[in-house]
Order: structure tokens, then C-alpha cells, then sequence
């Protein structure tokens, strides 16, 4: 089986499909990333699905002789050099229109290379065979609510439940194949021209890539993960998903498998800073249409991950008919987490909201103020809860450090936003509270004689979560408490140099295993030690990180320091996010608060700030 860093990803802004460096796609969810999947060899074997395009005779596990992205575009070019001559296959997904697409191309470089396609649609995970019917132009395979169509010039012939087709390519020879998906019970989609396809997508992803107001060292790097986050965004509502896959493991063999297709308030702040800095105003403005949309209610029922158009329930359920990333089971759909109370979620919107606010141009008018007053009177009782933390922890609550420095964090935005954008509030509660939450962390979720906050009151555990506290404004980076934890961490917390969110021994989690170091958490590192002035080692620690990345820039949620290979699902949000964050702050030499829109690098032509006045979404 492939490596989880094995994949790249193409998609059209409603669902991704991950093609392997064999030539094999092996996962796709259709229409939309949490759909059931069409192709789930990714969790199972061949049978569940995939489909795959590579010369004749090349092993099941053969990898390509290289691939990359064509420029910066989400068109994936893999290439075969083997005795007679070479070729490529060029994979994309038009950005949708009415109709879902998945373009393959294949083109002869030189010489004569016999190719050999085998297409295994399985819908719902892998459980259900189609009907698949010869078409004048290929084949259409039905099957309850999905119908696909595979049309191409090539040779098909059907066999054992699969469709195959042999043929050979010399040099300029294109062979286009091309599958279509619809609802069994509509028409067939109309047909694309693969060719004029192509030239569209790359238009636009060149188009959007051009937005971007990164320069300097780490631009590659940082539009990479722009482009893999504009991939992971479901277009029709705004919302980005935390990953395009469901698990994939944490722990190779082991139960941390979750299913990450869907949309968490977490993010927020994150995904905020990082796309205002690069210059991406208009999905900044979606993602905030989005957020706002989906907490909208009793403030009692916030949640802390919603579906991508906003759903709340998105109930847990194993699929037992797979079996799972190289025997990782259980394979999960939805997600039990969503119901935890995990107080720090009122803190991370609050602060997002905080953050559009600030990039906005005065005078403007917060038409979310009712919501944020609502989530912090909410808060103002509910503060001091034990809850089951950032990361979701299935064991008993506890009073998490990182929950209460976020309740802080809510109060404090909202003070701040009644002083400077004279916005309605009582000022004095919540300065109150403020003062009352700060000196009540420092008295439990400090540990004096360690000098290190703690995971949680009364614990003696460390969490990477705490290299949160300087970043968010509870204390200064040149505190001696906060760089007491930055040791403490980089001495107890790390692996290989890399950050562990925390050690999973103590039990608190409520899971069996062990798992590997978690990639955002590194990057807060980096964060952390560039703000209390040790840029060399900020510096190092990033660019060992980006050597992380796959051969196509891409990171999952975490990384096996032992094994040296990728950990969970993939292309990850939370580990790109995190990236572009750190870039920036080294490319500019300082720490920002994620309540400040980050100074810009330089751009003689940039418009982002007349792109600031004119959208009307972030005000």
C-alpha cells in the first residue's frame, strides 16, 4: 500500500480525488468531500475502488519516474521513463460548473509506451457494484442515487467487475479519459472538450495564485499551501475542510482514525490570519460568512465542527467492510466530537470576529455583534466548566489551561471592542471577568516550581496547546513564564525536535496507542521561539518542517519520527495554515497577535487594501 506521502490531491472546489504515485486514484468522494467515497482503495484494497492509468507491466506498488504540479496549479503531471520511451498523464478536476469532472490525459514524450487502464467504480466505501453498460463513447455505470459515465477513444473492455483498456502511445499522442458523475435519476451530463478543460483550470488556478502577496524565501512554500487550502474549500457555502479523508491513521494499526471532512470552528482564527495576510480578502470574507452562519442559535449548543453547508449533526458510525490504512481500524464516517463542550471555541470565534473587525476600515458596522455578545454573556457562567478541550479528549473533563486562557481571550476582544469600535456592551463586567480568568490561570495552570504552565489545573502534564498563550495576547513572549514553557516543552514534549501535543501515556485521552508528533503544534513552536527572540532556532525548526512536505508540497496532521513518513488524514488544513503563519512572521522578523491583521510583505502593485475597503463581508 502507498504511503499517506505518496498522494497528491486535485479537486474543483466541491470534492478532492488523491492519485497515488502509481498512477492509482485511490480515494474520491462524490459529489462533495463527505460523500461516500466511489474510490476507497485508500482504506481497503483495489476492490474498494480506484481507478488506474501507468505502463503496461508496472508493478502494483511501482511509483512514477517523477511528477509536480504544472506551475502553480492544482493540475497534477505524473511522468514514467521505462524501456521504449516515456510518458505522462495529466489529472484535474475542472472547477465545477453543473457537472463533476475528473480529467485524466495521457500523452506520449517519446518513443512507444504500451499503457494499461483499470477503472473499479465501487460506490458507498466500496460496498456497492455498479450496472455498467457499453456507451457510444464508453461506458455508464448505475447504481441507487449514483450514476458515472467514462468517456474516451480508447479500447474498453469489461471483465471481473472492472474496465480495462490496453493501448499504446507514442511521442505527441493524447489519449483523454474522462468521468462524469451525476444523480441516477437526472440526465447524463453534458460532455467537456478535456483540452479546452485543461486551459480553463489552468487559467484559473494561475489567475488565483496571482492574488497572492507573498515574496521573499518562503513564497513557494507558502502559495503551495494557499493553493492546497483553496482546494480544501467547499465553494458553494465557504466552509474548508479540515482534510479530504477519513481515517487515515494516527498510529499505524491503531484505533485514532477520525473522519476530518468537514468544517471546525478551531480553524477560525488560524484560517483568518493566514488568508487576510496573503491577500485573500474574498475567501477570508466566505470562511467569516460561513462562521457566522453555522453559530448562529443558543449559544449553549455551540459546537466545535459543523458539516460543510453548516450541519450540526454529523453522527459517528464505523464502516466494517473496509479494512482499513494498512489494517487501521475502525474506518469512521461522522464525527462523536462535535457535541463535546470544548470551551475554548467561544474564545477562537471571538477572536476571529475580532480579527475582521480590526481589518476592516473604520466605520464600518459589525453586523455580528449581536452573535459575539450573545456567545460571551454565554461564556460568562459557563467560563469556569471542566470541558473536554482543544483536542477533543474522550476521557473524563478537566479544567484545560488552554480552555480558560481562550475564555480570556473572549472577554478581552470583546472589552477591546467596546473601547475602540464603540460597539454596545458592558464593558466593566467583562473587563472584570477578564482580570478574574487571568488571575485565576495563573494561580492553577501555573506550575511555580517547574516554572511551566500545565495542561490542566492540578496536573503536572504539559500540553502544546500552552504555546498558545503568548500568541493570543494572555502574556508577553518575554514573560519568564513563558519561556519557562517553551523549555519545558522543547525539553519534555518533543520528539526528534518536533512537538507531541501532549503524552498520550497519562490516559487523559481515553484511547489505547500512541501517535506521532502533530505538525500544527511545530509551528507554534516556531511561532513561540521566534517571539521570545530565538529566530536561528525558529528558522531551523521551519525548514525542517517544510522538508516534511511531500514531493508536491504537501503535509498531513502529523509525522512518525521514527518511521519517518506521514500520520493522518491528508492534505491537512491545520498543519497549511500553520505554515503560511510561521512563514510570515519570519519573513518579517516579528511575532503578531492573532487579534492583528499581519503586516503585509511589500508589494509595489499590491490592492489589498482597497480589496480590505471594498468587501463588504468583512465589515
Amino acid at each position: 500500500m502507498a504511503r499517506i506521502e505518496d498522494y497528491a490531491i486535485v479537486g474543483d472546489l466541491n470534492t478532492a480525488a488523491l492519485v497515488g504515485r502509481s498512477g492509482s486514484i485511490d480515494w474520491m468522494c462524490l459529489p462533495r468531500f463527505d460523500s461516500p467515497a466511489c474510490f476507497a482503495a485508500l482504506l481497503d484494497s483495489p476492490e474498494a475502488g480506484r481507478w488506474l492509468i501507468a505502463p503496461a507491466g508496472t508493478p502494483a506498488d511501482g511509483v512514477c519516474t517523477r511528477r509536480q504540479y504544472r506551475e502553480d496549479t492544482l493540475i497534477l503531471e505524473t511522468e514514467w521513463d521505462v524501456d521504449g520511451g516515456s510518458v505522462r498523464v495529466t489529472d484535474f478536476m475542472p472547477v465545477r460548473d453543473d457537472a463533476v469532472d475528473l480529467v485524466r490525459i495521457v500523452e506520449g514524450l517519446s518513443g512507444e509506451v504500451d499503457m494499461h487502464m483499470e477503472l473499479v467504480l465501487r460506490f458507498d466505501y466500496g460496498r456497492v457494484v455498479p450496472w455498467v453498460r457499453h456507451a457510444k463513447h464508453g461506458i455508464s455505470a448505475v447504481a441507487g442515487p449514483d450514476s458515472a459515465y467514462l468517456t474516451t477513444h480508447a479500447p474498453l473492455e469489461g471483465r471481473d467487475r472492472r474496465t480495462y483498456s490496453d493501448f499504446t502511445v507514442r511521442a505527441g499522442d493524447k489519449v483523454p479519459f474522462v468521468l462524469r458523475w451525476a444523480p441516477s435519476h437526472e440526465r447524463e451530463p453534458r460532455r467537456i472538450d478535456p483540452y479546452r478543460a485543461l486551459g480553463a483550470t489552468e487559467s484559473f488556478w494561475l489567475e488565483w495564485i496571482g492574488r497572492s502577496e507573498m515574496t521573499g524565501k518562503y513564497k513557494e512554500p507558502v502559495e503551495r499551501s494557499l493553493i492546497t487550502l483553496k482546494a480544501l474549500t467547499y465553494a458553494p457555502t465557504g466552509g474548508i475542510v479540515a482534510a479530504a479523508t477519513t481515517s487515515l491513521p494516527e498510529q499505524i494499526g491503531g484505533p485514532r482514525n477520525w473522519d476530518y471532512r468537514y468544517c471546525w470552528l478551531r480553524d477560525a482564527t488560524l484560517t483568518l490570519q493566514s488568508l487576510l495576510a496573503a491577500g485573500y480578502t474574498e475567501e477570508a470574507a466566505a470562511w467569516r460568512d460561513w462562521l457566522l452562519r453555522a453559530i448562529a442559535g443558543d449559544p449553549s449548543e455551540l459546537q466545535i465542527v459543523y458539516g460543510l453547508d453548516g450541519a450540526r449533526r454529523l453522527p459517528e458510525a464505523d464502516i466494517p467492510w473496509l479494512s482499513g490504512y494498512e489494517g487501521s481500524q475502525p474506518v469512521r464516517t461522522g464525527n462523536a466530537a462535535a457535541p463535546q463542550l470544548q470551551l475554548d471555541v467561544w474564545g477562537e470565534v471571538l477572536d476571529g470576529l475580532s480579527l475582521t473587525r480590526a481589518a476592516s476600515p473604520e466605520g464600518t458596522v459589525d453586523n455580528s455583534w449581536d452573535i459575539q455578545v450573545a456567545l460571551m454573556e454565554y461564556l460568562e457562567g459557563a467560563w469556569d466548566k471542566p470541558d473536554n478541550g482543544l483536542w477533543e479528549m474522550r476521557g473524563p473533563r478537566q479544567n484545560f489551561t488552554h480552555s480558560k486562557v481562550m475564555a480570556w481571550v473572549a472577554a478581552d476582544r470583546m472589552v477591546k471592542a467596546v473601547r475602540t469600535s464603540g460597539l454596545p456592551g458592558p464593558h466593566d463586567r467583562w473587563a472584570a471577568l477578564r482580570s478574574e480568568i487571568h488571575a485565576d490561570v495563573m494561580a492553577k495552570g501555573f506550575d511555580a516550581e517547574r516554572n511551566t504552565f500545565v495542561q490542566a489545573y492540578g496536573s503536572k502534564e504539559l500540553d502544546a496547546s500552552l504555546l498558545l498563550i503568548p500568541r493570543v495576547g494572555f502574556l508577553p513572549h518575554k514573560h519568564p513564564g513563558v519561556v519557562g514553557m517553551v523549555d519545558a516543552i522543547q525539553k519534555e514534549l518533543t520528539e526528534d525536535g518536533f512537538v507531541l501535543r501532549y503524552r498520550t501515556e497519562s490516559g487523559h485521552d481515553g484511547l489505547p496507542g500512541d501517535e506521532g508528533v502533530f505538525l500544527a503544534c511545530s509551528f507554534w513552536l516556531v511561532d513561540a521561539l521566534l517571539g521570545i527572540g530565538r529566530t536561528d532556532e525558529a528558522t531551523e525548526l521551519f525548514e525542517r518542517l517544510l522538508a516534511l512536505r511531500n514531493d508536491v508540497g504537501l503535509l498531513s496532521e502529523e509525522w512518525d519520527p521514527r518511521a519517518q513518513r506521514q500520520l493522518g488524514n491528508t492534505p491537512q488544513a491545520f498543519s497549511h495554515f500553520p505554515l503560511i503563519h510561521s512563514a510570515m512572521q519570519l519573513h518579517h522578523g516579528a511575532a503578531h497577535s492573532s487579534d492583528q491583521p499581519m503586516g503585509r510583505p511589500k508589494h509595489p502593485n499590491s490592492a489589498s487594501g482597497s480589496m480590505l475597503r471594498n468587501d463588504p463581508r468583512l465589515r
